[in-house]
């Protein structure tokens, strides 16, 4: 794990070389591979991920591209059956700790006063948690699932919307037009979904794309301490740890293909958000 956090920040160092379009193209392509590869994992191959399919501990062959298990289930089929899992609950987590964080971030930046205070420094108490072990705790004390994960991952990263559409929103309602929304007699719930929230959503889909690519470093940390599936459903980060004892026998390829799932699909969402970021740059923009 700590060398797929290492190849994760090598990754984002050198992308911040390259053209944001080029970036962008990059990262989507890498995630729709992945996608359509987990979507068309019944027609891509003949093995069923939780069956055997051939001998105990077998190297990549042509029968099986990416070798065997210890209990003959095919690498390559857990693999693309894994991404699945991993797709819904990493998208599932971020879209729910958008729709939480955003809109309670929006409201409490808004109202101001006590409340604005208290939510604040609820947030920022979790905020300073490290990511990963927050989720391990929020995990641990509610039993392994992968809809445990789902809700570890988005409590963890509502902090993340919070704290940017708050200040975003201290910074936009103070401005003229929304001044004179207010001066009109506009209600506030409409100031903030008609004239606030529209100017806001450039920054939440960057935000997005950038904690689903956290997410799934977070989502494989989770299953590789044992609080997401249980065996033998295929994930990619179950599959690193149940892997990992095989590796000084020189069984490489049980955590290989795994952790390079786990690197792209990381990497990929991580383009396309610093992309995005970049065309959306007013100093890039003038450029």
């Amino acid at each position: 794990m700590v060398e797929i956090f290492k190849l994760l920040r090598l990754s984002r160092l050198l992308k911040t070389e390259a053209h944001a379009p080029l970036l962008l193209k990059i990262g989507l392509i890498i995630v729709s591979a992945i996608v359509i590869l987990a979507i068309a994992a019944p027609l891509l191959t003949p093995y069923d991920p939780i069956a055997m399919s051939s001998g105990s501990l077998q190297p990549p062959s042509s029968q099986n591209p990416m070798g065997t298990t210890l209990l003959g289930y095919d690498v390559f089929s857990r693999i693309l059956y894994g991404g699945r899992l991993v797709l819904i609950v990493v998208c599932s987590a971020a879209a729910f700790s958008l729709l939480i964080g955003a809109p309670l971030g929006l409201f409490s930046g808004y109202t101001g006063g006590a409340l604005d205070r208290g939510v604040s420094m609820v947030m920022d108490s979790l905020y300073a948690f490290p990511a990963l072990i927050l989720a391990i705790a929020i995990a641990a004390a509610i039993g392994p699932s992968p809809f445990t994960v789902v809700t570890a991952i988005s409590i963890v990263y509502i902090p993340t919307y919070f704290r940017m559409i708050r200040a975003q929103t201290l910074t936009i309602k103070e401005q003229l037009y929304v001044e004179a929304a207010r001066a009109t007699g506009v209600k506030p719930r409409w100031i903030m979904l008609k004239h606030m929230l529209p100017n806001m959503l450039p920054t939440l889909v960057i935000v997005f794309s950038l904690s689903v690519a956290d997410a799934v470093l977070t989502e494989a940390g989770l299953s590789f301490f044992g609080l997401s599936v249980q065996a033998p459903t295929p994930d990619w980060g179950y599959d690193l740890r149940a892997g990992q004892p095989y590796l000084p026998s020189g069984y490489w390829w049980l955590i290989t293909f795994p952790g390079i799932m786990i690197i792209l699909l990381a990497v990929g969402f991580s383009f396309i958000g610093e992309g995005l970021g970049e065309m959306m740059s007013p100093k890039l923009q003038k450029k």
